[in-house]
C-alpha cells in the first residue's frame, strides 16, 4: 500500500482484528494528504493535556477494576502514543520503530539479573538494581541532578514525595518531629498572613504542604491517594449535607455557616 487512497480502502474493508501495525498506518492515514483536517493541525504541545487526560482515564478504569474501560482507555492512550510517534516520523526521526526499539533497548539493559549475571532475588534488588543503571545511563552523579530530574510536571504532591525519598539521609528523625515542623510552618503561615504579603504567604504555605508530604513519607503513606481519598470523602459528605438541606426545605447556599456546621458534625460522626 503506497497510495493514501490504498491505505483508506484497506482500513475501511478490514473491519475488525486490527493489530498495531493497523493503528501505526491509522494515524498515518488521519495525519496524511486527504486525512482529517484537525488531525493533520495537531503538534505534540497542543495535544500534550490529552496525554495527560488519558492516562489519568486509564488510571480510572483500574481503581473501578472494569475490564471493559481498561481496554477501551488503554487504547485511547496508545492512540496517543502512535501519534505523537506519526509526528516525530513526519519530522524525520525513527517514530514508533523507535521509541519501541529504545524501550526494548532500556528494558534488556536495566534488567542484568534476567538478560545477564547479575543476582536479584528479590523486588528490592531489582528496584536497586535499576536506580543505580539509571544513574548510570543519565550521567547523574549528583543528587542534586537526580533531584532536578524529577519532572516538574508530576502532581506536587507525588513530586514533593519523590524528591523527600530521594534525600531520606536528611530527613527528620521520626513523625513526632516532622508533626513539631508542622506547628512550626503554620505559624509562619500566620506570619505572612498578617504582613498581608501575597507571595510571602504563598511561599510559607508551599513549605506548610511540604512539611505535610514529609509526615506522610515518614508514616508510609503516600501523599497523593491520601489527599484524594480525603478529597473523595469530603464530596461524599458533602451530598449528605446537601441532601439534608433539601430535606429541611432549605437553600444550603443561603444557610449560615453555623447551621451547616450543625449538620456536618451529625454526618461526620454518623
Amino acid at each position: 500500500m503506497k497510495t493514501q487512497k490504498e491505505k483508506i480502502e484497506y482500513l475501511a474493508k478490514k473491519g475488525n482484528g486490527y493489530t498495531f501495525e493497523d493503528l501505526c498506518l491509522l494515524t498515518d492515514v488521519l495525519r496524511g494528504e486527504g486525512g482529517c483536517p484537525w488531525d493533520r493541525e495537531q503538534t505534540h504541545k497542543s495535544i500534550r493535556k490529552d496525554l495527560i487526560e488519558e492516562t489519568y482515564e486509564v488510571i480510572e478504569a483500574i481503581d473501578n477494576e472494569d475490564p471493559a474501560l481498561m481496554q477501551e482507555e488503554l487504547g485511547d492512550l496508545l492512540l496517543q502514543v502512535t501519534f505523537h510517534a506519526q509526528i516525530e516520523k513526519e519530522e524525520g526521526k525513527a517514530g514508533i520503530d523507535g521509541v519501541v526499539n529504545d524501550i526494548c533497548v532500556k528494558l534488556i539493559h536495566r534488567h542484568p539479573h534476567v538478560f545477564g549475571s547479575v543476582v536479584a532475588e528479590t523486588s528490592e534488588a531489582v528496584l536497586d538494581n535499576w536506580d543505580k543503571i539509571k544513574v548510570e545511563e543519565k550521567h547523574r552523579d549528583t543528587l542534586t541532578s537526580q533531584l532536578n530530574a524529577i519532572p516538574k510536571q508530576l502532581p506536587a504532591l507525588m513530586r514533593a514525595q519523590k524528591v523527600g525519598k530521594k534525600v531520606s539521609f536528611f530527613d527528620f528523625a521520626d513523625a513526632d518531629e516532622v508533626m513539631a515542623k508542622l506547628y512550626e510552618e503554620s505559624d509562619e503561615v500566620k506570619s505572612a498572613v498578617a504582613s498581608g504579603d501575597t507571595a510571602a504567604i504563598e511561599e510559607e504555605v508551599g513549605d506548610l504542604l511540604f512539611t505535610a508530604v514529609s509526615l506522610a513519607r515518614k508514616l508510609g503513606v503516600n501523599a497523593e491517594e491520601a489527599l484524594g481519598h480525603a478529597t473523595d470523602k469530603f464530596i461524599d459528605r458533602f451530598s449528605r449535607l446537601e441532601a439534608e438541606t433539601h430535606k429541611q426545605g432549605a437553600d444550603i447556599r443561603e444557610m449560615s455557616m453555623s447551621e451547616l456546621d450543625a449538620i456536618w458534625d451529625r454526618i461526620k460522626h454518623n
